[in-house]
């Protein structure tokens, strides 16, 4: 992930966009790009992206190391330990959602199967996006209010 972090791509992709750094954008786009790609590369992109824009918060607002006070990057939109646990917490409860939202979850019902028994795509959805949303809310509400 390294390569498409250092070909810039990525960063043209999503341009200059301050609220990818907010709890619910992060929480709502690790759900969501973990159904496609693996949790642990989206981190591992992901985590740059916060670097990143602390980087430039600072040098916007001409604040020199601000990576250095955890609380004011927290409240100018940069990497924070509440961001750190919300890309942790979106990535993992990704997996809930669908069954290719994690490989366990592709291994579980290929086993099934095996022993006749099935679970279908819209199945496995109807449980694990109710899950999955209460979860993030969850998420949400501790990361934000706490």
């Amino acid at each position: 992930m390294k390569s498409v972090w250092d070909s810039g791509f990525f960063q043209s992709f999503i341009g200059f966009n301050p609220n990818i750094t907010s709890i619910p954008m992060i929480l709502a786009t690790s759900i969501t790009v973990s159904q496609f790609v693996s949790n642990v590369p989206f981190v591992a992109l992901y985590l740059p992206l916060l670097e990143y824009y602390n980087v430039l918060l600072s040098q916007l607002l001409n604040i020199p190391y601000a990576y250095l006070f955890p609380q004011l990057m927290e409240l100018l939109g940069g990497t924070s330990t509440k961001q750190l646990v919300a890309l942790a917490a979106g990535s993992t409860i990704a997996g809930n959602l669908t069954i290719l939202g994690a490989a366990s979850n592709v291994i579980i019902i290929q086993n099934a199967e095996r022993k006749q028994n099935t679970l279908t795509f819209l199945e496995f959805v109807k449980v694990g996006a109710p899950l999955t949303v209460i979860c993030a809310l969850t998420y949400w509400a501790f990361l934000t209010f706490i």
